[in-house]
């Protein structure tokens, strides 16, 4: 078992600011040999990325708190559970997966109120906090939560399905949502991250963007030579 370094807040912190975040997405790994590609990732992956989906918010149904407490044994890097999930669920979620070892929770904020409250619990139980919009939800949705999280996450994509291409509205929403994190004194602590449709083509558009970690799937998990993936995806810039 690999030995965890600090966790929660603290492992969030100390990312990278300095280049682009390589943060993994698990639902693109050998979903029959998880503790495979988890050896092959863990000298490249700064952040895991688990989705969670009840069938009902998004289409799709993910992962479970059981998984998440056996990878968080399998790897020193933190872990960001995405909840794809109805208001009526997302704090009893919020709880089980920090229980079962998620370093950061990041909430919908079409969650509402139920979404603040997941992420002051989040931050009550040790870990860090998020919040993600939709595709189709205006940036200004992200406010309420700007001054207690630690990362704003923007969908590139309809959410929950694999395999869409990125929209043409994502560049211009990763710029609204960087100009009200600088409007809320908040550039230089918040995370600005972009999720679906990350490709060859799209990543360095979303870097310059603003992005600070895009949430890789198969462009990663597909490439035979992660080494070299990881040294493009670090050598991409943001615009001034």
């Amino acid at each position: 078992m690999t030995s965890k370094p600090p966790s929660g807040p603290a492992a969030i912190a100390a990312l990278p600011r300095d280049r682009l975040i390589a943060e993994f997405s698990l639902w693109s790994a050998n979903l029959a040999n998880f503790e495979s590609d988890l050896r092959r990732i863990e000298p490249h992956v700064d952040l895991h990325h688990i989705d969670v989906a009840d069938g009902h918010f998004a289409p799709s149904f993910l992962f479970f708190p059981d998984l998440v407490a056996r990878i968080a044994g399998l790897t020193a890097k933190p872990i960001h559970v995405h909840l794809m999930v109805d208001a009526a669920i997302v704090e009893a979620q919020t709880r089980q997966f920090i229980e079962a070892g998620a370093d950061m929770i990041s909430v919908h904020a079409e969650n509402g109120e139920a979404g603040l409250r997941a992420v002051r619990l989040a931050r009550e139980l040790g870990a860090e906090a998020g919040v993600v919009l939709r595709l189709e939800t205006p940036v200004e949705a992200v406010k309420p939560f700007v001054s207690e999280v630690a990362f704003v996450t923007l969908l590139g994509t309809a959410i929950g399905v694999k395999g869409q291409s990125l929209s043409d509205k994502a560049c211009d929403r990763l710029g609204a949502a960087r100009a009200i994190l600088r409007g809320a004194g908040r550039e230089a602590e918040v995370m600005l991250a972009a999720d679906g449709g990350i490709r060859h083509e799209t990543v360095p558009l979303l870097r310059a963007a603003g992005a600070q970690t895009v949430v890789l799937g198969s462009l990663a998990f597909g490439d035979k030579d992660l080494a070299g993936r990881i040294g493009w995806l670090h050598g991409l810039k943001v615009a001034a």
